[in-house]
């Protein structure tokens, strides 16, 4: 039984067999010392998406992901690693490619939102917007794919949280020569 649950999808988050071929290479191979791995990597990346996409807690998750403990270390590891970062870049630029495009974007589009958040712990207020909480800055490809993230408290301006999105983009997507915003 263990063998069929695992060559089909238990839930609509998990991951087809062509999503984990083209990210599978960049997980950790074994270590050579200690315990050989218990745990497959695809179920805790399974078990990743099914935690995003469900918003349940860590201490909800299916038992047959394994323990959620072990789960969450595992996660913790891996994002330490910062796997989630390569694996969104990766497949962004798969993307483009399938898409007929450079496989590298030469130009992002830029821009702020304000996100109402007044239980937040570090949060600001947006005069023009008149919003209590947080700034979502977001680069995204002329194509609409995200490149970059930054949340700030929402009294950061637009100008000074796109000099830090820049900063960001020259190191993560250094070939980035044309970058859009509206005028603030």
């Amino acid at each position: 039984m263990a063998r069929i649950s695992r060559k089909t999808q238990r839930y609509p988050s998990d991951m087809t067999d062509e999503e984990w071929g083209r990210i599978a290479p960049v997980m950790p191979g074994p270590g050579r010392r200690g315990r050989p791995r218990e745990v497959e990597f695809r179920e805790v990346i399974n078990a990743v998406r099914y935690l995003v996409r469900s918003g349940c807690g860590w201490r909800m998750l299916p038992i047959h992901f394994g323990h959620w403990r072990t789960v969450y270390g595992w996660f913790r590891e891996l994002a330490r690693r910062f796997l989630f970062q390569t694996i969104h870049d990766v497949e962004l630029m798969l993307d483009r490619e399938q898409a007929g495009r450079e496989v590298s974007p030469t130009a992002a589009v830029i821009d702020s939102q304000s996100i109402k958040a007044p239980h937040a712990k570090t949060r600001g207020y947006d005069a023009g917007k008149k919003v209590v909480g947080r700034k979502r800055h977001i680069a995204v490809d002329t194509d609409g794919r995200l490149l970059m993230v930054n949340l700030t408290p929402a009294d950061i301006s637009d100008s000074a949280g796109a000099q830090m999105i820049l900063d960001a983009i020259r190191k993560r997507w250094p070939w980035v020569k044309h970058l859009f915003a509206d005028g603030a």
